[in-house]
């Protein structure tokens, strides 16, 4: 089969969608020698998030658009004018997008659509107003005209189903997986660099991976780490490009008066991610929505325990190997981080059930179900 493929988010994105793609279309890459894959997306930027988002090899043919992403998805999704993805990719038997939005394609081919969360229909308040507008046009247009719909977890496709009425057979979960360099990394050289690239200083340190932005609840966890901060001379390192509403998260830093104690060190490289979960004595992540919630796989592959709500999918991806705790129960959360930090046998306890929770996970086997999934149409 020819199967295109929208790589945008790849290209434009350095973390959540943007690594989602590039790591399941290097394990179909790596998979599959059978297909053909044509790779289309948006004009690539001058600057591009990470090095090297597009794969080479003899079954890959790339071909970016010569409109970059504001006015290509001006033209198919504001204006809706019916200008095929063929025009671009040439020929195919099948095309899927994961990232939201399904663009126009002749033909009758089969298409499919990744969608991650409904996060933007569940909690408005946290988006700005005119992105939530746009999202709500346009995901559920492209759901309805999509041949099959992909959910990250069971709880998306549930809400797939609510919100919707999307049918249940319309809808397979593929969960997203952990790449193998997420592992513990004891080289003391390799930590250090690490903690000096990002300004981490010889402190230990609290997790938290995401971008910076309402939905991650960041304004809660550093109002619960105030108690902490009285106690143990833990920081709590925010590890995220900048989102919206930062100003108001570097504005509750201050009012709790943890300047320095509090460090937003933005978006980090995949390729240090390792270590710095490593380096880490607790990941938490107490958002009040999520689709998947990589981090928390990823911090349990490096040997890291794992705080982290209950909220929509997560207790889904951490199963019985993590303390899960209401979103907004902040007095819960300040006394579970004091309570972990004080338990070192605790934390080890749970970094054993860790790893055997994240082993379940790879990107591998997310590519062959979906292999399994173009095989069918």
């Amino acid at each position: 089969m020819k199967i295109g493929i929208d790589i945008t988010s790849a290209i434009t994105q350095g973390g959540g969608i943007g690594r989602y793609t590039r790591e399941l279309i290097r394990a179909l890459v790596d998979l599959d020698s059978d297909n053909e894959y044509r790779f289309f997306s948006a004009r690539q930027p001058a600057v591009l998030p990470v090095a090297d988002p597009v794969l080479t090899a003899p079954h890959v043919i790339y071909r970016p658009a010569p409109l970059d992403e504001r006015w290509l998805y001006r033209f198919w999704y504001r204006l809706r004018l019916p200008l095929p993805v063929q025009l671009v990719t040439g020929k195919l038997d099948l095309f899927h997008s994961p990232d939201f939005v399904l663009p126009p394609v002749s033909g009758r081919i089969p298409t499919l659509l990744t969608v991650h969360d409904l996060s933007f229909v569940h909690s408005p308040d946290t988006f700005p107003a005119q992105l939530v507008s746009y999202l709500n046009r346009v995901v559920p247009w492209s759901v309805q005209r999509a041949t099959h719909v992909l959910a990250d977890s069971l709880a998306t496709k549930q809400d797939l189903m609510d919100v919707w009425q999307v049918p249940a057979e319309k809808i397979t979960v593929l969960y997203c997986g952990v790449h193998p360099m997420f592992r513990p990394i004891t080289d003391k050289d390799v930590l250090t660099a690490v903690r000096r690239q990002y300004n981490l200083g010889d402190a230990s340190y609290i997790l938290c991976v995401g971008t910076v932005q309402p939905r991650k609840n960041y304004q809660m966890l550093i109002r619960a780490f105030r108690p902490v901060a009285d106690q143990y001379p833990h920081n709590l390192i925010i590890a995220g490009g900048k989102g919206w509403l930062y100003d108001e998260m570097m504005a509750e830093v201050a009012r709790q008066g943890l300047n320095g104690r509090v460090r937003f060190i933005g978006f980090v490289d995949d390729a240090d991610l390792p270590a710095l979960y490593s380096g880490a004595d607790l990941l938490a992540m107490p958002s009040l929505y999520e689709g998947f919630g990589l981090p928390l796989l990823e911090a349990m592959a490096c040997g890291v325990p794992v705080l982290s709500s209950n909220a929509s999918s997560l207790p889904e991806v951490v199963g019985e190997t993590a303390v899960t705790l209401p979103p907004h129960a902040q007095e819960a959360w300040s006394q579970t981080l004091l309570d972990l930090l004080a338990n070192p046998n605790a934390r080890q306890q749970m970094v054993a059930e860790g790893f055997r929770q994240s082993r379940q996970f790879t990107w591998e086997k997310s590519a062959r179900q979906l292999l399994e999934i173009y095989a069918s149409f």
